[in-house]
This record gives C-alpha cells, sequence and structure tokens, in this order.
C-alpha cells in the first residue's frame, strides 16, 4: 500500500512502462523510490510490465517487496508501450501522473522542472530534449540514428497540424489528474506514436502544454527499432489524421458518439 497523507490522498503517481526490462528497470527504480522518499510526499509507482519474456515482473515483485509504494501491472502479451502507458494511467490515483521510461535515460530529478511548469500553470508539462540540446547547463547525449529519425518524424508532426513542440517523443511527461484522465480516456494508440496522439488531443482541447528542457542520456539496450518503429509511428500518424478528420478528438461528447479508426481498418500492415 502506497504512503498516503492524513486525508488519505496520493500526490505522485509515476508510471513505468517496461517490456524486458529485467537486466535496466531496478536501477532506475531505486532512483525514483530514493528521491521520492527524500520529498516527503504521498506517492506510488506503477511497473506496467507489456508481456515481458524475462524477468521483469520477478525483480519489480522483489522490490516491491520491500517498497510497498511499488505496484506491478501485467499484461500478458505484449501490446506497446502507449497501451502500457494507458493503462498505467488509467489505474493511477495521483493528483500528479508522470510516465517515465524503464530506462532511466531521463534523470527522474528532472521532475522538478516539470512540476514547477505545472505549478506555474501548466495542465501538462512535457520532458524535451530538443530543447536542451541547444542550451547551456544540459547534458542529452543521444545516438546519431535517433537523432536523425527524431528530426524526420517531428518533420512530419509539424505538417499534421501540432504546433510550437519541438520534441514530441521524450520519455517523460507530467499530467495533472483531471487531464490524464481526459486525453487518456480517448486515446487509441498502442505504440511509439501515442505520444503525438496525446498532444495533439490536447491541443485540440485548448490545453496549456510546456515543453521544458531536461538532461537526457542514451541507455544500451533500447527498444526503439528506428525502420521498424519508425514506419509503425507512420502508420498510427495515418490513424491519427483518420480519426482527427472525423471529429473524434474534438470533444468527450462527440467522441462517445463515433466509432474511431484503427491500423488495421486503414488496410495498413500491422506493426
Amino acid at each position: 500500500m502506497p504512503f498516503q497523507d492524513a486525508s488519505g490522498s496520493i500526490q505522485w503517481s509515476i508510471i513505468v512502462p517496461a517490456h524486458n526490462e529485467a537486466a535496466r528497470i531496478l536501477p532506475y527504480l531505486r532512483s525514483i523510490t530514493s528521491y521520492m522518499r527524500d520529498r516527503g510526499e504521498p506517492y506510488e509507482v506503477l511497473v506496467v510490465d507489456d508481456g515481458s519474456t524475462d524477468a521483469t515482473a520477478s525483480v519489480v515483485e522483489t522490490a516491491a517487496s520491500s517498497v510497498p509504494e511499488i505496484r506491478l501491472l501485467r499484461a500478458p502479451l505484449c501490446q506497446g508501450k502507449g497501451a502500457a502507458v494507458r493503462r498505467g494511467m488509467q489505474a493511477a490515483v495521483g493528483r500528479l501522473q508522470l510516465f517515465a521510461d524503464a530506462d532511466g535515460a531521463t534523470p527522474i530529478q528532472e521532475l522538478a522542472r516539470l512540476e514547477q511548469a505545472v505549478a506555474s500553470g501548466a495542465d501538462m508539462a512535457i520532458g524535451s530534449r530538443a530543447l536542451a540540446s541547444r542550451l547551456p547547463g544540459y547534458a542529452v547525449q543521444t545516438r546519431f540514428y535517433r537523432t536523425i529519425m527524431s528530426d524526420l518524424f517531428n518533420s512530419v508532426v509539424r505538417q499534421s497540424s501540432l504546433r510550437g513542440i519541438s520534441d514530441t517523443q521524450c520519455g517523460f511527461k507530467l499530467f495533472r489528474q483531471a487531464v490524464a484522465a481526459d486525453l487518456f480516456g480517448v486515446s487509441l494508440i498502442d505504440g511509439y506514436g501515442f505520444d503525438f496522439e496525446l498532444l495533439y488531443v490536447a491541443q485540440q482541447r485548448g490545453y496549456r502544454i510546456a515543453e521544458i528542457p531536461v538532461n537526457w542520456s542514451h541507455q544500451h539496450g533500447s527498444k526503439f527499432r528506428v525502420v521498424r518503429d519508425g514506419l509503425a509511428m507512420l502508420r498510427e500518424l495515418a490513424v491519427i489524421r483518420r480519426n482527427a478528420a472525423q471529429g473524434y478528438y474534438s470533444s468527450p461528447s462527440h467522441a462517445r458518439n463515433l466509432h474511431p479508426s484503427t491500423v488495421s481498418q486503414l488496410g495498413l500492415p500491422p506493426q
């Protein structure tokens, strides 16, 4: 049972999607729990095991046996990062909800930067490697092929009605509870393109998005494959465009009366 304050409420939910992360996740979980313990605020860490075939679940369960704030959610089959994050967000109860990649590429200490943006009025704050790479005092260590892929995808994104965001894909995003419930209640994308869908819907619904520079470093063992996952993201972008054209994302009430498209319904090859 996560530590709660006198009112029984949890301030922070940290969602960590994980697929075959047995070799990498434990150091980041230790970092998260140490940082949150030092803050002294009620929190929970939800690790969503997305159909792992390694010992990810065992590693997390062992960590949870000594840290009650950690909870494991398991999916029997791999559905994709977007599906894992969505499941974690929909199970979260914190007033502020962060999802962070399991490899720890963004140090958990960067949460303070996003928190400040939300405290200043943003509805959601997203980490940005692109902004950080242009500023002194930040360290962004990435592989050249990921930089090229990110630049290409963001170029396509900028032509797809997503305005003023330099880095859509950084796996470090913070939401107010009500905003997370709204966005993840309508999101459909199960793969890596889910970030773009969330940001697109957020802009359509008028939420205030703060893009915040964060430190980031490439971690060995990345699950992202440039060609395979890059093509999958383009397919997902086509789905988002179709659903947007049908008005699915325009408002919560309108969305309930529509039947959104999926990748298979568009006649596109599966991921």
